[in-house]
């Protein structure tokens, strides 16, 4: 996450009220600005307020924007909550080849 490059990699950040630092987003797409990967996490005391569900918002469209046709995240199987969320804005859950600890959530974005 210390080697974004505006082209193939690009980290978003959420501001509180007070310029603390309560969120990151980073979506990272393969060469051929296809397929990308995203990851957000959430300072503990502002989850459950509705910033990972702008956050991964914002990254699809951002995503698309460039011409990104599917965007992905790896989840642990554990991660209700993450993969709640990411389901509630169309994503779909697949096995992760080779481990059965982990889900990966992909969404179409042509279809968005």
């Amino acid at each position: 996450m210390t080697r974004v490059d505006h082209q193939t990699t690009e980290n978003f950040i959420a501001f509180d009220a007070d310029k603390a630092i309560v969120a990151t987003a980073m979506v990272a797409c393969d060469p051929s600005m296809t397929k990308a990967e995203v990851a957000i996490s959430v300072r503990s005391e502002d989850k459950h307020k509705g910033i990972a569900w702008e956050m991964l918002r914002h990254v699809a469209r951002y995503a698309q924007a460039r011409g990104v046709t599917t965007l992905e995240s790896i989840e642990s199987r554990e991660n209700h909550a993450a993969i709640e969320l990411e389901r509630e804005q169309g994503f779909v859950v697949v096995p992760y080849p080779d481990d059965s600890t982990l889900v990966l959530i992909r969404k179409d974005l042509r279809s968005a």
